[in-house]
């Protein structure tokens, strides 16, 4: 069963479409989740929509590509797309930086709930996403130089 899958993966993998710069192949996903200030639950339609925008602005500064978004009422979930050589920890502090900002500015009532002006809590979750699973690869690293029965 495992040879199935693990077929079917590299099969996947190879027509998958990749990224490239002048030096390398690539295809690198990120999921970000964002929580906000003691979960406090500040997220809408409206403050998600512009949280977006926002993110859809500065990330053409750090190459990465916005994928997906969605939301709950107390944090985010994003995929996205990245080189390797963009610095995540700075985009994600320069993101959580200018969305607390003008979030406050732009949408005054939520003070009210948030604890000491901070929108997001410090911390985030950034995990890698997309491709095979990490044991297909294993196996298939494993399987290098040896001879293939037909």
């Amino acid at each position: 069963m495992i040879n199935i899958w693990f077929r079917y993966t590299i099969k996947l993998v190879m027509t998958m479409k990749f990224d490239t710069n002048k030096h390398s192949v690539f295809l690198l996903y990120y999921h970000l989740i964002l929580v906000t200030k003691y979960r406090r639950d500040v997220i809408d339609e409206k403050i998600s929509k512009r949280l977006k925008e926002i993110f859809e602005y500065i990330q053409p500064n750090y190459n990465i590509t916005l994928v997906e978004w969605n939301h709950d009422k107390d944090h985010v979930h994003v995929l996205f797309k990245a080189t390797p050589t963009t610095s995540l920890s700075k985009f994600i502090n320069a993101y959580k930086s200018a969305s607390s900002r003008l979030i406050k500015k732009e949408f005054p009532e939520i003070r009210q709930k948030l604890w000491k002006e901070y929108f997001w809590s410090r911390s985030y979750c950034l995990l890698t996403s997309g491709g095979a699973p990490v044991e297909v690869i294993r196996k298939y690293i494993e399987s290098q130089g040896e001879k293939r029965k037909c």
